[in-house]
């Protein structure tokens, strides 16, 4: 099937303004008969709760935190990208729009991505009504600071806390809105079943966290923002809880997945310090602002890094990629870091690490001026080390982080099912083989702020308010699969816990299926996956009952779907016969070892459609057309 974007048509900069303009609207009186269904409330999931209960409509959120508060989005560090060009150095909402298209190799669906650089300064008026502390300068105006892939500073930023800033402005909207009664949360609440009555999405399954009660709940169109899949690998920098379940699920119940394989290994996190860490942690990306990374240039050298002189370092980023130097996008800087270590110049236990050096910075600008910009960063190296990185380099090394890939939607936010909206990281739309940095915040803004409010309502427009209810066989039908799952987790009794079977799964995928890939680490994992899940089915123990809080009955859940998505990550990777952005082939790269596309045969998103548990899903395709820009070869030297 050649899938539809449903693009506006016209000139790339007036699409969205064109669609805004043709689209259908619902009346203020009208829009108080609707109920929407919210599952995620994080930056994304509390945004368009928030603007959605502004118009009227009815909502009802769910998190399986216990409060909105906790979403992933709080982990974001080093800012938000907007076209505000306040620095006066060259940006545009043109440029914004260029440096992300090719941050993400040519891979994204122009139209998205050019909607998202024109919203971007909206996001950030918005933004500072609420009142979110965005640094700023001498004089009184917004500071900015500049981040991998882009010759200009067009980054907001609060300290090293910008995500939880920005989260807690959406939760106050959100809370607004509770107060005023057009919005219903519930907090502890996971859901494990997309509800499709007629071919259309209707409704939700979720699980009381507290009390292991199976509820069931009806809407008129449901939206996901339940973020990414990083944990696929086990170690990744996403909190311990984020997982691929609903997105999953709403795949086995026919909405595809587009992109799986496109998954970015940050540059800049704490490298692993044993085999049963449970998580692994962000160094911002706005480190690089002011750090230097280089090894030394000597195989194995087990000095003290202030030992060794500046003419015996290798900064090896400003050597390769003199015109971006440290700032380089995350999966070109990435590689390059892993390639040093396995050529044995890595630094700390293992040789798996490189340094990020302040010390030209802090001679520069002052500690002082340090502790302003990244002060709680290096707080949380010094807690997380030992060691005082005002004194010392950080110890760095790749990581999982984030996924570009998500289910598929069109221009309008929805999914291949009708009624069924997948809004932030959840969705594969905007940044293609890989994210620029500071792009995640402002994605999952405008998804919730801007975007689904105008797209949403095209849908119920046409759409007969409170048809379908619980009563519906189908609902029954999902609570008592959901039920019946349940039930078979808790009954296998097996001798290995459930953290085990994830490890196991990380450690293959990592391995195979991580930084660098090769049709021979790809059809091992596909033969190693299979068999990992069979023997989770047989003797995983997940103590404990149904009818209670039950963490471990949880985690082997998303265990279990993390266990089938796998195989669905292989097939892509070893299906996309080429290299781009984070998805590294080895067999195809560039005499100097850059990422090599092929236009010619894998110009388009790769939508995955479910056809049984073992069983090769159907590809589907979308043809990314470029009518603004040529795709060329991806540089950053």
């Amino acid at each position: 099937m050649i899938l539809d974007g449903k693009c506006p048509s016209g000139p790339l900069a007036e699409k969205w303004d064109k669609y805004q303009r043709e689209m259908r609207l619902i009346s203020p009186a009208n829009k108080r008969k609707y109920k929407i269904i919210v599952v995620g409330t994080g930056l994304a999931g509390a945004s368009a709760v928030a603007t959605l209960g502004e118009l009227g409509y009815n909502i009802e959120a769910f998190c399986f935190q216990d409060s909105p508060r906790r979403g992933h989005s709080i982990a974001a560090q080093g800012g938000i990208n907007a076209a505000k060009n306040y620095p006066n150095d060259g940006d545009s909402i043109y440029r914004l729009f260029y440096d992300t298209i090719k941050g993400g190799d040519f891979r994204s669906r122009e139209a998205n991505v050019y909607r998202l650089a024109t919203v971007s300064n909206n996001i950030m008026d918005q933004c500072v009504a609420q009142g979110v502390p965005f640094a700023r300068d001498y004089a009184g105006y917004l500071e900015n600071r500049s981040f991998g892939g882009g010759l200009v500073s067009r980054t907001f930023y609060a300290r090293g806390q910008t995500g939880q800033q920005l989260l807690l402005g959406a939760y106050g909207a959100l809370s607004r809105q509770v107060n005023a009664g057009t919005v219903r949360l519930h907090p502890r609440s996971e859901m494990l079943d997309l509800v499709v009555v007629n071919g259309s999405a209707k409704g939700i399954i979720v699980r009381d966290l507290i009390t292991g009660k199976i509820e069931s709940y009806a809407g008129d169109a449901v939206c996901l923002c339940t973020g990414g899949y990083s944990n696929v690998f086990c170690l990744s920098t996403n909190a311990m809880g984020s997982n691929v379940t609903a997105t999953y699920r709403a795949y086995k119940k026919g909405a595809f997945f587009a992109n799986p394989c496109f998954t970015q290994i940050h540059p800049t996190c704490i490298p692993v310090s044993g085999e049963h860490q449970s998580k692994l942690t962000l160094m911002s990306e706005s480190l690089r602002n002011d750090g230097r990374v280089w090894v030394p240039k000597n195989k194995g050298d087990n000095r003290q890094p202030n030992e060794i002189s500046e003419d015996e370092r290798d900064y090896f980023l400003e050597r390769k990629y003199p015109s971006y130097g440290n700032l380089t996008p995350r999966d070109i800087a990435s590689r390059a870091a892993k390639e040093v270590c396995d050529d044995g110049f890595g630094v700390g236990p293992g040789g798996y690490g490189v340094y990020l050096d302040f010390a030209d910075a802090i001679n520069r600008l002052g500690e002082q001026k340090m502790r302003e910009m990244y002060g709680n960063l290096f707080e949380m190296y010094e807690k997380i080390t030992g060691e005082n990185a005002y004194k010392k380099p950080m110890r760095i090394y790749p990581a999982p982080h984030y996924t570009m890939g998500g289910l598929w939607v069109d221009y309008n936010l929805q999914s291949s099912i009708p009624g069924l909206f997948v809004l932030g990281e959840a969705n594969f739309s905007d940044h293609g083989a890989n994210r620029l940095g500071a792009s995640a915040l402002m994605q999952g803004l405008a998804d919730g702020y801007f975007i689904i409010p105008c797209t949403i309502a095209g849908y119920l427009a046409g759409t007969e308010p409170g048809k379908i209810n619980t009563g519906h066989s189908e609902f029954k039908k999902s609570a008592e699969d959901v039920s019946s799952l349940t039930k078979k987790f808790l009954s296998i009794n097996g001798g290995k816990t459930v953290s085990e079977f994830h490890r196991k799964l990380g450690k293959i995928m990592w391995d195979n299926v991580g930084m660098s890939r090769s049709e021979e680490s790809l059809k091992k994992a596909l033969k190693l996956i299979p068999e990992l899940r069979a023997e989770f089915m047989e003797n995983v123990r997940v103590p404990g009952s149904g009818a209670e809080l039950n963490q471990e009955l949880e985690k082997a859940g998303r265990t279990a779907d993390f266990l089938e998505f796998a195989e669905l990550m292989a097939y892509d990777a070893l299906h996309r016969n080429e290299s781009c952005g984070g998805h590294f082939r080895v067999e195809h790269q560039m005499p100097d070892g850059e990422a090599k596309r092929d236009d010619e045969n894998f110009s388009y998103a790769a939508a995955w459609e479910f056809k049984g548990i073992g069983k090769e899903p159907e590809l589907h395709k979308e043809p990314l057309a470029f009518e603004d820009i040529e795709p060329e070869i991806r540089s950053y030297k």
